[in-house]
């Protein structure tokens, strides 16, 4: 009878501790599903972006500081607010605009990079065009005499020798002496999403490096404007009367694709992405592509040696006259399936100028080189052979005292 009793009292405890188990596993496997449940849940809420809106969007905010008040507008073709360029949808508000200020490419954008830019009257509103590139780079104090307010509505592209952020600093600089108000309308940054490149030197400030900053300097036009007033940098140390309209639905970790080309030979979001790498070729006689429909998303040389894809540049109207090697076949890479994060890198120069090894050198403009770069060590780096690697780790102390600054002025939440 005990014998019964002791193998029935075993029977019942394997039976719970199977039962315990299989309640194990269903919860597990519960939980699991939970747990695919919250990641596929974060994945949907990361594809399904919740639409920026860019200051100029955000009319009820800014109406009220320009009512009444004498504007001048710096904008270009990016200047798009729904639809409708600002010079009109302001106009439909009756706000008083006496000039408009054009930089590099002009108010429509389509004039090619360098080109003098004329005074003129836009054909459409009847209302002055002033040119910001030439001689007159910074407005002179007769053109603000019967403006109270300026407003900066331009699509930057986040690099250092994009000229529209130099144009930028010569405004507020102007304001700042004149004692005009600026607003400036933000707009996303398309590589605000890291930082990277040297910084520029002092001795080597120029149309294409106004600021101490690096290649890629991961800010909006209103983050580094703050900066610019917030860092001294205008002459003399003034101090421009300033309002950022910020952005909505923004942060430093979106890839933001542009709705309008920014200028005529950035046609898309890679040649954007492969900007800051490829511009360094514009010292150099190798072709980017500048002449083609794919400008700064290929490179190319007129010798079969240098690769099996091929381009011929041409004169394109509205993007690029006299193109270097017109009419010359180039053989090089295509890097128009590149993914669209590349960053900034030195593989191409470096690569190229390898190439270039028992030939003529690549660098044939050291200047304006230079320039670009920011220093004068870069260009010896390069040609003696150090790696991109070796390279980048000499300017890491110079970037990481600049990302410290950059941080005062975010406005956005950080990639990092």
């Amino acid at each position: 009878m005990r014998v019964h009793i002791l193998i029935l009292l075993i029977f019942i405890i394997t039976a719970c501790n199977s039962n315990n188990s299989n309640t194990q596993k269903i919860a597990d496997v519960k939980n699991d599903s939970l747990e695919k449940v919250k990641k596929d849940t974060i994945k949907i809420q990361s594809v399904k972006q919740v639409k920026i809106i860019t200051g100029a969007e955000q009319i009820d905010i800014y109406l009220p500081l320009i009512k009444n008040k004498r504007i001048a507008l710096v904008v270009n073709q990016s200047a798009i607010v729904n639809n409708k360029h600002l010079v009109d949808m302001l106009l439909e508000k009756k706000v008083d605009i006496k000039k408009i200020f054009a930089p590099e490419h002009g108010f429509r954008g389509n004039i090619d990079r360098g080109k003098h830019i004329k005074n003129e009257k836009d054909e459409k509103t009847g209302l002055p065009i002033v040119s910001m590139f030439g001689k007159n780079r910074k407005p002179f104090p007769k053109q603000l005499e019967n403006v109270d307010i300026v407003i900066f509505d331009i699509q930057d592209v986040g690099v250092r020798f994009f000229t529209y952020i130099s144009s930028m600093n010569e405004v507020m600089e102007a304001c700042a002496e004149n004692n005009k108000k600026m607003i400036i309308l933000d707009r996303p940054n398309p590589l605000g999403d890291y930082v990277d490149g040297p910084v520029r030197k002092k001795q080597f400030k120029s149309f294409v490096g106004m600021h101490p900053i690096p290649v890629v300097h991961g800010l909006t036009v209103g983050e580094l404007a703050l900066m610019i007033n917030g860092e001294k940098w205008l002459d003399n140390g003034v101090n421009c009367d300033l309002t950022v309209i910020k952005l909505k639905n923004y942060n430093h970790k979106i890839h933001y694709s542009l709705p309008v080309k920014p200028s005529p030979n950035l046609p898309n979001d890679i040649s954007i992405r492969l900007y800051p790498s490829l511009c360094f070729f514009e010292a150099t006689n190798v072709s980017i592509g500048r002449g083609t429909q794919f400008p700064f998303q290929v490179i190319g040389y007129p010798d079969s040696l240098f690769g099996n894809f091929s381009f011929k540049p041409k004169d394109i109207e509205g993007m690029q006259t006299n193109p270097i090697h017109e009419g010359k076949k180039c053989f090089g890479i295509d890097l128009r399936k590149e993914k669209n994060d590349s960053k900034f890198t030195l593989k191409y120069i470096i690569e190229y100028n390898k190439k270039f090894k028992g030939k003529k050198k690549l660098i044939s403009k050291p200047k304006w080189f230079n320039l670009l770069a920011g220093n004068n060590k870069l260009l010896s780096k390069i040609e003696s052979g150090l790696s991109e690697k070796e390279i980048k780790k000499t300017w890491e102390k110079e970037l990481k005292q600049y990302k410290k600054i950059r941080k005062k002025y975010l406005l956005y939440d950080d990639f990092e």
